[in-house]
């Protein structure tokens, strides 16, 4: 019988875990906001997308960096590996031909407890 996922019992789960959760409370944030999530957990061979949501006429690619203190923000955004997360968002792009002519951006959002969720439209572009 595989552990169970409310109780993990190693680092490894538990990290998992949080990195779900955080996923979920970002993704509400987003839909709060009016935003349409369209993929969650988007893996390709050179990396994963962790939301994929849309508004208007844009597809936004979100990385959630979840941090057990506030003071670790700036830390999660250079820990931002922009160039895997382009990659991924080109795959996507490439299975999705429609929506090449939307534009898009890539965001962060920054989540810590006792915090409110940080939401950094725009936080890179894909140049970088």
């Amino acid at each position: 019988m595989p552990p169970s996922l409310s109780r993990p019992g190693n680092k490894r789960q538990k990290a998992n875990l949080y990195g779900q959760r955080s996923e979920a409370l970002a993704a509400l944030l987003l839909q709060a906001k009016l935003y349409r999530i369209r993929e969650r957990r988007y893996k390709t061979p050179g990396g994963e997308i962790d939301l994929i949501a849309e508004r208007g006429n844009t597809i936004i690619f979100v990385e959630v960096k979840s941090r057990l203190s506030a003071a670790g923000a700036g830390e999660a955004l250079e820990a931002v590996n922009a160039a895997r997360i382009v990659r991924a968002a080109e795959h996507w792009l490439s299975r999705h031909p429609r929506e090449a002519e939307k534009s898009c951006r890539f965001d962060v959002i920054f989540l810590a407890p006792g915090r409110w969720p940080r939401h950094l439209i725009n936080a890179f572009d894909a140049g970088a």
